[in-house]
């Protein structure tokens, strides 16, 4: 259910099998440790706790929130004596829209029903918060909005390491946060010195590959742009859009257990609101309207 791998000296990946290939990690100190995210289901989060507690024996001090959407942030309860951090916009939303998801939630799907959200304790909002686990290993907690307003990164300094949360995906969404920001976020991530970059989900990018990477995402976005401004010249802009594949845009259908072509959709559909007004109309939904009123 929860693959797991050693990816620096000093740090840990967990990702889930089940739920969108969603990340969570461990960051390892002589004395004690802090975990980044935790995952979507709570016994995958479980699984993490017990390898924490058997396996590397330490303390778990702090808990970082890199957003605050329910597969990275919902498990934090499993660590009772650990100080939360998070963007300052985290402990809003978290407080409003994941109080309300939790709810529903609750409803249908009874392993929920022991879940508690746990606020951040300590929020930033600008600038850079810094995290000494020992003198060899740093970290550092800086803004990466777009994907959402609450974005942050957490750089291990010392391993290159930097776990991006969902400002860096596979496949870039933003349904919920703003397009120029997460392009000024990739466009930072380019520019740290990298060994490995974690996702908030799928696979871990490494050296090599990490600018090829950002340059693919940057391209995406920017082709999104570009055929929703055609689009317009359309009288039904939802028929010329829903021919625009995740492929003409440059990326691949099997993306993140095959939710890329879905993703994509919503990329397209929130950028032609945002942008326009409007979500774009389609001829299917005239010819219903006329039904209606005949």
């Amino acid at each position: 259910m929860v693959l797991r791998e050693r990816v620096s000296e000093h740090v840990y990946l967990f990702q889930s099998e089940v739920y969108a290939q969603v990340n969570a990690g461990v960051i390892v100190g002589p004395k004690w440790a802090v975990v980044v995210d935790t995952l979507a289901l709570p016994e995958e989060t479980r699984t993490m706790r017990e390898f924490i507690a058997r396996e590397l024996r330490l303390p778990v001090r702090y808990v970082i929130l890199t957003h605050y959407h329910a597969d990275h942030s919902w498990g934090a309860y499993f660590f009772p004596g650990a100080l939360v951090i998070a963007h300052t916009a985290c402990r809003r939303l978290l407080d409003t829209r994941g109080r309300e998801a939790l709810e529903k939630v609750r409803q249908e799907e009874p392993a929920y029903q022991r879940v508690k959200l746990v606020l951040p304790h300590i929020t930033f909002d600008t600038g850079e918060l810094r995290l000494r686990l020992d003198p060899k290993v740093t970290l550092r907690l800086f803004p990466l909005p777009g994907h959402s307003e609450d974005g942050i990164g957490v750089y291990v300094e010392e391993d290159r390491v930097l776990f991006a949360g969902d400002a860096f995906m596979p496949l870039p969404t933003f349904m919920e946060g703003d397009v120029d920001q997460l392009v000024s976020s990739l466009k930072t991530m380019a520019k740290i010195p990298l060994e490995n970059l974690i996702p908030g989900h799928g696979q871990v990018v490494l050296r090599g590959e990490i600018q090829d990477a950002i340059k693919s995402n940057l391209k995406y976005i920017s082709e999104v742009r570009k055929y929703v401004r055609y689009s317009a010249r359309y009288r039904y802009p939802g028929d010329y859009l829903g021919k625009v594949t995740v492929e003409k845009c440059g990326k691949s259908p099997a993306l993140l257990g095959g939710v890329a072509p879905h993703l994509h959709r919503r990329n397209i559909w929130e950028f032609f609101r945002r942008r326009f007004g409007v979500y774009p109309r389609t001829s299917d939904e005239e010819e219903e309207t006329e039904v209606e009123e005949a």
